[in-house]
């Protein structure tokens, strides 16, 4: 790939490269990321802040390289779109794009069609069966929300998800933390040096050295349901 830059825009669309018109469009949830959508060059500093402490930054960082909240994300390029504003390219299934996961993440838009995810019901967050312990009063997810238009599309398209997933229908999602890694100085010099097992809070003393992949909410205000209730629940709201 091109040593060019890329960065994440305001937590909507993302700019994209040059528009492609499209003939037949197959549903691909837009945080889904393509083939071609690569990592971009490694130019990671560590700047000492005091006795023993550092923060991670790029040698060219910009401002939309950090989220809300000031931390460090993962730089990935972005591929060509279509006269509508969606990518195209081959979908990695099992890869979400990390800057279109966090825009869709923060701004609480659905992953399938950035549409704002509020439906009558609350936010709709979807699980695989298994995947989280029903019985936390918390429940911390990195999968964007869905609208109700595209739940039952966002079941029959996730590899990590079946046709009937864990439905949680939550009032509030605040936002939590993120998913990352934690870099310090090792034999190669910058690299990464910590691999936590689960998302790191916001406030928590890593994140300055960390660079974030995926953000993170916090549901703890939630109502578990099976997705034909829902579907149903939704047609009464209608």
């Amino acid at each position: 790939m091109t040593h060019t830059q890329a960065h994440p825009p305001a937590p909507t669309l993302p700019h994209m490269k040059a528009k492609i018109v499209r003939t037949e469009p197959p549903l691909v949830p837009f945080v889904v990321q393509r083939e071609g959508e690569e990592a971009a060059p490694d130019n990671l500093l560590l700047h000492t802040v005091g006795p023993g402490r550092y923060r991670l930054r790029y040698a060219d960082e910009d401002p939309r390289d950090r989220d809300l909240r000031g931390v460090l994300w993962a730089r990935c390029s972005f591929g060509a779109v279509d006269d509508l504003g969606v990518p195209v390219g081959r979908p990695q299934w099992r890869m979400m794009h990390p800057l279109r996961q966090r825009g869709t993440m923060q701004a609480l838009r659905c992953q399938i069609c950035t549409n704002p995810a509020r439906t009558p019901l609350g936010f709709i967050f979807l699980a695989g069966p298994g995947t989280v312990d029903c019985e936390q009063s918390v429940i911390l997810t990195n999968q964007p929300p869905v609208c109700g238009r595209h739940a039952r599309a966002a079941a029959d398209l996730c590899p990590h998800l079946t046709a009937d997933p864990m439905v949680f229908l939550a009032q509030s999602a605040p936002l939590y933390g993120v998913n990352g890694v934690g870099y310090g100085y090792g034999d190669q010099g910058v690299q990464v040096v910590q691999r936590p097992d689960g998302p790191i809070p916001y406030g928590h003393p890593l994140l300055p050295t960390v660079l974030a992949s995926q953000m993170v909410r916090r549901l703890s205000s939630f109502r578990l349901v099976g997705l034909n209730q829902l579907l149903w629940e939704l047609e009464r709201t209608a």
